[in-house]
């Protein structure tokens, strides 16, 4: 990896690209310090120190800490992660979305458009949901109106922000902007993640030390499989049938189609963490009664709930189905190969091919999305298991899966852009 960013940087275009994508990753972490008037964020992350574990530490780990201390980009990038999640969704349901993705760029950029909207809509309910928690604990320096108006626009104008941001790195940065700035939330927590351990090996307890190690070695384990795992692949053999032109003869050679294993990346993940912390979410805010229907479904739907880790289980096989559904297309694939001349050896070409390869695809995609779901649930059941002793790490393997995750993703595509541009120096 450092020797493909040494390699990159050496080529004008992409380090522009790279520089450009550090400058919003820093303009980003800047608009998560700058605070929020009327709002006691002391008391806040006070608050919130007690919350290990819950469902705010999530939301918290997501902001890069912004969310404890009610900072303008508080909300962080879930906002935009669910309006695009709606949209994919009602673009597959509604044949006029639908008609409008097939129409070439005029047709997405207006789905990007309504996509925006939805967008600062959801971050509005959000930001009024943000603010109705604060003033039931009482950490308002001012409940009036005008006050009110300050910290609901200030969180909707920095949720909107935050979309121009990764839209931006879309544009003309290096990666996909939602993970990059999803990637700089979790480093930025990292110090405190790295201080928790270490606390537990300085705590002078043998329970302490042995957290502490089995800490280490399980994550260094959880990087070294996700690394295999991910740059795992299946290689669909390739003929591609011989042909003369005038007196010379072309094809004739060999080649493969390699279907990756975790071809879908982190986005199932992000999607799946995004619509499972939801309902307790709002929940959350709207602080429940804890006898009534709604007070009884957050905590059947809380991080240290069986139903919680079984419902983001399920929900992380079923976005990377989706995500593989509208990301890849076996039969333009079949169509393709059969217009160069190419065939799978013993697949007649046209929809046998399609079939064929839509067939293991399915089974690829099936292996990849359980790695995904045992990263990131094993943490949660083992949180569950020790009733809540090992709050630090209920999150830890969705957070691991995205930082190593985005690193692979970024340098994938650094790579290829060098190769398209001939670099004989990646080659080296």
């Amino acid at each position: 990896m450092l020797q493909t960013l040494k390699n990159a940087w050496k080529i004008v275009d992409l380090r522009n690209k790279l520089l450009f994508t550090l400058l919003i990753v820093v303009l980003y972490r800047l608009g998560a310090v700058i605070p929020v008037p009327f709002i006691d964020s002391a008391a806040l992350s006070s608050l919130m120190s007690m919350a290990d574990g819950s469902i705010f530490q999530y939301l918290n780990i997501m902001s890069g800490d912004a969310f404890a201390k009610a900072t303008l980009f508080a909300l962080s990038i879930s906002p935009y992660i669910t309006s695009s999640i709606v949209m994919q969704l009602l673009t597959i349901a509604i044949p006029a979305l639908e008609k409008l993705s097939k129409s070439g760029d005029e047709g997405r950029k207006k789905i990007t458009q309504i996509t925006r909207y939805v967008t600062v809509g959801l971050g509005l309910i959000t930001a009024y949901g943000y603010y109705t928690y604060m003033r039931a604990y009482n950490l308002l320096l001012d409940r009036g109106v005008f006050a009110a108006i300050v910290i609901i626009s200030c969180y909707v104008a920095g949720t909107a922000l935050i979309m121009w941001l990764a839209e931006k790195i879309n544009e003309n940065g290096i990666g996909n902007g939602i993970s990059i700035i999803l990637f700089a939330n979790i480093v930025a927590g990292l110090p405190t993640g790295v201080g928790a351990v270490w606390s537990y090996l300085t705590s002078g307890t043998v329970i302490g030390v042995v957290i502490a190690v089995l800490t280490t070695v399980i994550a260094i384990a959880m990087v070294v499989f996700i690394v295999f795992m991910t740059n795992s692949e299946r290689r669909i053999p390739i003929q591609y049938a011989k042909k003369v032109v005038g007196r010379k003869m072309y094809g004739g050679q060999s080649s493969t189609l390699p279907i990756k294993l975790n071809m879908t990346g982190v986005m199932p993940l992000i999607f799946a963490n995004s619509i499972v912390a939801l309902p307790a979410t709002i929940a959350q805010f709207a602080n429940p009664d804890p006898d009534g229907f709604w007070g009884k479904l957050v905590s059947a739907l809380s991080y240290n709930s069986i139903i919680y880790a079984i419902i983001f289980f399920i929900l992380i096989i079923l976005f990377a189905y989706f995500y593989i559904a509208i990301s890849f297309n076996p039969v333009e694939v079949a169509n393709n190969l059969k217009k160069n001349g190419g065939f799978i050896p013993g697949i007649r070409p046209g929809k046998p091919t399609s079939d064929y390869i839509t067939k293991i695809l399915n089974k690829i995609t099936l292996i990849g999305a359980l790695f995904l779901s045992v990263i990131a649930v094993v943490p949660l059941l083992a949180n569950i298991i020790s009733g809540g002793y090992l709050n630090g790490i209920a999150f830890g393997g969705s957070s691991i899966i995205i930082l190593v995750g985005v690193i692979l993703e970024t340098t994938r595509e650094i790579e290829a852009q060098m190769t398209m541009r001939h670099y004989k120096g990646f080659l080296e």
